[in-house]
């Protein structure tokens, strides 16, 4: 799952990326408003933290360019103003929960699962397809009852194309979602190409289906009815 943190104070902004990377969430930075907006213009991802008080501009301005695109990206405002007015307009504007400063850091995770959840998963622990199920709280999966391993990046694969189901996601956009920043880096996508095989190969072992499909010359699809 892609995390981007909003927050011009970068010790708060390292902390939160390093406490949620723990729990397999690839996080990524803009420390200004201009490069909030920039990233936000360019990637997509699962949940947005917020601070409203930038030193360049208003955070609030980039919930409504979020709403202007029509993203779907989770947005959790954070901020040291308590004020009521903020928090309306933050949350009239599409933002999600509202968190004040000081927080708990294991209260930050718990609102962004629950907003990752509510949005890809109809509010689900558990994802059930068939012979397949995962547990997004234990961060496992099984097929027809017998847990299978898969690494991290093979789990979130999962995930994410669950999340995306019946829609074609090009190889681009996993190398993006894999690597955030760094995928522009990257000369070639061979390693999406080699997550995915992986994955696919440990799948149909353990006995499941071939829900996850390649669209050739495209990306890959999660069929699901």
């Amino acid at each position: 799952m892609k995390i981007l943190i909003i927050e011009d104070e970068t010790e708060l902004a390292k902390s939160v990326a390093e406490y949620l990377s723990e729990e397999n969430y690839l996080c990524e930075f803009a420390f200004t408003f201009y490069e909030a907006m920039y990233k936000i213009e360019t990637f997509q991802y699962d949940c947005i933290i917020l601070d409203i008080m930038l030193p360049d501009g208003n955070g609030l301005k980039i919930l409504e360019e979020l709403k202007k695109q029509n993203k779907q990206d989770g947005v959790i405002i954070v901020s040291a103003k308590n004020a009521l007015d903020d928090k309306i307009k933050g949350l009239q504007l599409g933002a999600d929960d509202y968190l004040t400063k000081p927080f708990h850091l294991s209260e930050l995770m718990a609102r962004i699962y629950s907003i990752i959840r509510r949005k890809q998963f109809n509010n689900s622990n558990i994802i059930n397809q068939n012979e397949l199920q995962i547990d997004l709280l234990a961060k496992t999966v099984s097929v027809n009852n017998e847990i299978i391993a898969l690494t991290k990046k093979e789990f979130d694969l999962l995930i994410y194309f669950i999340g995306n189901k019946n829609k074609v996601i090009s190889k681009s956009t996993l190398a993006e979602h894999l690597s955030g920043d760094f995928a522009d880096m990257l000369d070639n996508h061979d390693f999406v190409y080699a997550h995915v095989k992986n994955l696919k190969k440990k799948l149909n072992d353990a006995g499941c289906e071939p829900y996850l499909k390649t669209v050739y010359g495209t990306g890959y699809k999660w069929e699901s009815n």
